[in-house]
C-alpha cells in the first residue's frame, strides 16, 4: 500500500548523476531671515540683474525656436521579421512508479510497481510537403542517447507544386524507465511535427491499470486538475527541465475551499536535464478536489501529476494528469466514455467510490464567480443533465459536476461562462466495488485545424473520439505506418451536436500503424484518442495535440 500523506515528500533526480543544493541623509538647517537693514542700493540692483537675466533667456527661447528639431525622432513603419524556427521537442514522464513510506524532508522513495507492469514509448516525425523527414531521437533526459528516429537529411529539397509528398519516420521503445526526450530539428525554416506519446500497463499490484500521456511541449505556465490528495489517494507531481537553464517553479494549489496556502509550493529548483517529484500531499493534504496552476522562471518546465487510487486492499486506477487549456470562457472536453447510468449510480453510492464516477471538474482562478453552463453531445446529440447543467463555482475554488444519469455513450463536454475558468473531465471504468477499477481524465482541448500528428501505443483498444458542439464539420485521419508511409486518409462527416466513436485499425496494407495524420474543416470540432484494453476495466485518454507551427513573424520597429 503506497503512503500518499507524508508532508513535503519530494524526489529530485537526474537520472544517474549526484546532484548537491542606508542611513538617512542630515536634515538642511533652516536658512537665517535676511536682515531688514538692506540698503536700497542692494534692491535695485538685484532688480536690474534680474531683468537682463530675462531678456538673456528669452534671446535663448528665441533662437531655439528658429533652430530645426532633429530628424531623428520619427518612427518608421514596423516591418516583420522572421524568427527561426527551433527544434520541436517533447518531454516525456516516466512510467508510474509506487510511492513508499518517507520521512518529512527527504527525498521520496519508490519501489518496483508490480510483475506485470509495462511501458512503452511511441514517436512519430512527419516530413515536409517534398517529403524530406527532419532529423529526429529520442534522448535521456540529461542527453544520453536512447533511440534514433530518423538521420538528418543531406539536402532540403523545395516542394514543387502540386498535392504534398509526405513520408514519416517512427520508433517505439519498450520498456522505458526514466523521463525521456523526443526531438526533431526544424526542416525549411519550419519547425517539424512531431508526436510521442508514453504508455503503462499492469495487471496487478497497487498501481493496476492504464496510463498514458502525451510527451509535451516544455512552457513556463500550465494548469493541472484532477489531483486527490484525500485518504487513499496519492499525487506526485513530476516536473522536468530539458534545457540548459535552471528553472524556477512557483504552484498555485486550488480546492474546494478556495487558494491554499503552502509555503513549500514556491522556489522550486529544477536543474537543467532532472526531474523534481513533490508529493501534493505534503502541500495540500486531505483535498478531494485539487488544481494546481504551474508557473516557471528561467527554463521551461513540462508537468504532469501521477494519480492513482487505493480503497483498502483493491486497486482504484491509475492516470497521468496533463495540462489542458489555459483559462478561457470556454473549455472542451471529448472522448468522455461513460458506462451504464444504473451500474454508475449503484457504484458511486458505496463507501470511498464517490470519485468512480464520471464528473465534469471546474477551477475559477479569478475572484469572481463563475455560473457555468454544461452540456453533452453523443452519438445522437445533446443529453440533458440535472439542474439543467448549470453550476456555480465560486471565484478561487474548485468545484465538480458529476455526469450521472447519462446513458451509456461517448460524449464531448462543453462549458461556458462568462468569467474565465479551466476545466478537464473525469471517466470511470468498472461496475464492482470489489473488483479492480480504472479511471482517467480528459483535459480541455483546443480546436483541430490542419495535420495534427498523433503517435499511438502500438497495443491495446484505440479510438478516436471526435466532437462537434455546433454547425458541420469534417475530419479526415491517414494513417503513418512504423515503415515510414503516410496511406490514404479516410474522410468523414460530422453534424453539429454530436460526437463520433471511431476504432483504429492495427495495421495498414501490412504494417503496423504508428501514428495518424487528422484534419478539420468547417465548424470547430474537437478530438482525443481513447485508449483502453480488451476484457479490462483499463481507460485512458489523451487529447489531441495542437498542430506544428509554420514560420513565424514577429513585427519590429526602427526608431529613437
Amino acid at each position: 500500500m503506497s503512503d500518499d500523506q507524508n508532508n513535503g515528500v519530494e524526489r529530485t533526480t537526474d537520472h544517474g548523476k549526484p546532484r548537491t543544493e542606508s542611513a538617512k541623509a542630515p536634515k538642511p538647517s533652516k536658512e537665517r531671515a535676511g536682515s531688514r537693514r538692506s540698503s536700497n542700493k542692494g534692491i535695485v540692483t538685484g532688480v536690474l540683474s534680474a531683468v537682463v537675466i530675462l531678456a538673456a533667456g528669452g534671446g535663448a527661447v528665441a533662437a531655439a525656436g528658429m533652430v530645426p528639431g532633429p530628424s531623428g525622432g520619427s518612427n518608421l513603419e514596423a516591418r516583420q521579421a522572421d524568427v527561426p524556427a527551433g527544434r520541436s521537442l517533447g518531454v516525456c514522464p516516466e512510467p508510474a512508479r509506487l510511492v513508499t513510506g518517507t520521512e518529512v524532508g527527504t527525498d521520496a522513495q519508490f519501489s518496483p510497481v508490480s510483475t506485470t507492469a509495462t511501458s512503452a514509448l511511441n514517436a512519430v516525425v512527419l516530413s515536409n510537403p517534398a517529403g524530406t523527414v527532419p532529423g529526429s531521437s529520442i534522448t535521456a533526459l540529461g542527453g544520453k542517447n536512447v533511440a534514433e528516429i530518423a538521420k538528418a537529411p543531406t539536402s532540403t529539397p523545395s516542394p514543387t507544386p502540386g498535392p504534398p509528398v509526405l513520408a514519416a519516420a517512427a520508433a517505439s521503445v519498450s520498456p522505458v524507465d526514466s523521463p525521456t526526450v523526443v526531438g526533431a530539428d526544424p526542416i525549411g525554416n519550419e519547425k517539424a511535427s512531431l508526436s510521442a506519446n508514453l504508455s503503462y500497463s499492469a495487471t496487478d499490484g497497487d498501481l493496476r491499470g492504464l496510463a498514458a500521456a502525451q510527451c509535451q511541449q516544455p512552457g513556463n505556465d500550465a494548469w493541472l486538475l484532477g489531483s486527490n490528495t484525500a485518504l487513499g489517494r496519492t499525487a506526485v507531481l513530476n516536473l522536468s527541465n530539458a534545457s540548459e537553464t535552471p528553472a524556477t517553479v512557483n504552484l498555485d494549489l486550488f480546492g474546494h475551499q478556495g487558494q491554499i496556502q503552502a509555503p513549500g509550493a514556491r522556489g522550486l529548483l529544477i536543474a537543467p536535464g532532472t526531474t523534481r517529484s513533490v508529493n501534493l500531499a505534503g502541500l495540500a493534504p486531505n483535498e478531494s478536489e485539487l488544481a494546481v496552476h504551474l508557473r516557471s522562471t528561467g527554463g521551461p518546465v513540462a508537468g504532469t501529476i501521477q494519480q492513482s487510487v487505493l480503497r483498502g486492499l483493491v486497486p482504484g486506477g491509475v492516470d497521468f494528469l496533463s495540462p489542458g487549456a489555459a483559462p478561457s470562457n470556454l473549455q472542451v472536453m471529448t472522448g468522455v466514455d461513460i458506462q451504464d447510468a444504473a451500474a454508475v449510480k449503484a457504484l458511486g453510492g458505496k463507501s470511498g467510490f464517490s470519485d468512480a464516477v464520471p464528473a465534469l471538474q471546474i477551477a475559477v482562478p479569478g475572484s469572481t464567480d463563475a455560473v457555468v453552463q454544461v452540456k453533452l453531445y453523443g452519438a445522437n446529440g445533446e443529453r440533458q443533465l440535472p439542474n439543467g447543467g448549470v453550476v456555480t463555482v465560486k471565484g478561487g475554488t474548485v468545484a465538480s459536476l458529476d455526469l450521472d444519469g447519462v446513458p451509456a455513450g461517448s460524449y464531448t463536454v462543453t462549458a461556458s461562462s462568462d468569467v474565465s475558468f479551466v476545466a478537464s473531465t473525469r471517466i470511470a471504468r468498472g461496475a464492482k466495488a470489489e473488483s479492480p477499477t480504472d479511471f482517467a481524465w480528459s483535459p480541455s482541448s483546443a480546436r483541430l485545424g490542419s495535420q495534427h500528428l498523433v503517435a499511438v501505443p502500438r497495443s491495446g483498444q484505440r479510438f478516436f473520439s471526435f466532437g462537434v458542439p455546433e454547425g458541420r464539420a469534417s475530419v479526415s485521419y491517414a494513417p503513418v505506418t512504423a515503415d515510414g508511409k503516410v496511406g490514404k486518409s479516410v474522410d468523414i462527416d460530422i453534424s453539429g451536436g454530436t460526437t463520433s466513436l471511431i476504432e483504429l485499425p492495427a495495421t495498414a496494407d501490412g504494417a503496423a500503424v504508428a501514428g495518424f495524420v487528422v484534419s478539420a474543416s468547417g465548424d470547430p470540432v474537437y478530438g482525443a484518442m481513447l485508449l483502453g484494453t480488451k476484457d479490462r476495466a483499463d481507460v485512458s485518454v489523451l487529447a489531441i495535440q495542437d498542430a506544428a507551427a509554420g514560420l513565424e513573424k514577429v513585427p519590429v520597429t526602427v526608431g529613437y
